[in-house]
């Protein structure tokens, strides 16, 4: 089968590419470069500009590469940016994957791994940060709109008949396979903070009088690589039989910012110089994923740590 991946150019994506293109399977990507590189793009796979919100295009991608199956990874995901633009963000993340859903249909391609959020949770059960990892069957509370975006396309999702899907709550991507592969949001912790390591300028922690032991906020940082191997692994499930499921891609272990800090410390020897700051509207003290349920059914679990991902993603 060929896999379409959509935003197959940024960051995830990218990696998801080349994870499929080492797996020996067929791949072409459609990234419209907003935030995506084509030089992340493997040599041999077609690259396709444009915008998979559009239905002329999608539609003509999935005819003419005889498209099977759809790994969905095109979208927004800025915080910040949602509560300025909460209109944009919904057409970026809803109305974009009720137009490829359309197209899907009319061509009868029946597999979707589809890219979700931990944003989707909003504050953990009682809104009280514990060791204890959210599952999947938690209440949806998003606090944003790019939250609410994403849960109403995985509604949008789990409403098309006939589609064998999975939908992969990321939680924290970090690190990169490769140089080339690496995250350069910057509004992204993790490149932040190594820069602030690599240019001595300081970073600003975004809250710490957080109801968390070190007053900052906590989350679960997965590496890369690890959530490009989740999709091979739904890819495989979605393959063999029907599947109408939701997962966590995480690792099931917390780490606040002032760890993430230590780690950079660790990994580069540098100071991390750091000011406080107020917090992101927003934002949760505490999310980390129960990672019991994917890898009880597709065999999946993390296998980088923390300063893994530091150690992959740093280039003094």
């Amino acid at each position: 089968m060929t896999w379409l991946v959509t935003g197959g150019a940024g960051y995830i994506g990218a990696h998801v590419t080349a994870a499929l293109v080492a797996a020996g399977e067929p791949v072409a990507v459609l990234d419209d470069l907003s935030t995506g590189d084509a030089r992340r793009v493997p040599d041999g796979v077609p690259f396709l500009l444009g915008d998979a919100g559009d239905p002329a295009t999608i539609r003509d991608v999935l005819r003419r590469h005889r498209v099977t199956g759809v790994m969905h990874l095109a979208g927004s995901k800025s915080v910040p940016e949602s509560f300025e633009r909460p209109r944009w963000y919904h057409r970026q993340n809803v109305t974009v994957v009720e137009t490829l859903l359309d197209a899907m249909a009319e061509a009868a391609v029946t597999r979707l791994v589809f890219s979700s959020s931990a944003a989707v949770y909003g504050l953990p059960v009682h809104g009280v940060p514990g060791p204890a990892g959210v599952g999947e069957d938690a209440p949806a509370r998003p606090l944003n709109p790019y939250g609410r975006s994403k849960l109403a396309a995985e509604h949008a999702v789990a409403s098309s008949p006939g589609v064998s899907w999975i939908a992969l709550r990321y939680f924290n991507a970090v690190g990169a396979a490769a140089a080339h592969l690496a995250d350069r949001g910057t509004a992204n912790l993790l490149p932040r903070v190594l820069h602030a390591a690599r240019t001595g300028e300081p970073f600003t922690v975004t809250g710490t009088g957080l109801p968390t032991a070190d007053g900052t906020a906590i989350r679960d940082y997965v590496h890369v690589a690890d959530i490009a191997a989740a999709h091979l692994a739904a890819a495989a499930a979605v393959t063999c039989d029907r599947r109408a499921r939701i997962y966590n891609a995480g690792t099931g272990a917390g780490h606040s910012v002032l760890d993430v800090i230590g780690a950079v410390e660790r990994v580069t020897g540098a100071p991390v110089p750091w000011t406080a700051g107020p917090p992101r509207p927003g934002d949760p003290a505490a999310v980390v994923a129960d990672v019991t349920r994917i890898g009880a059914e597709l065999g999946w679990r993390a296998g980088h740590t923390l300063d893994d991902a530091v150690r992959s993603a740093w280039t003094p």
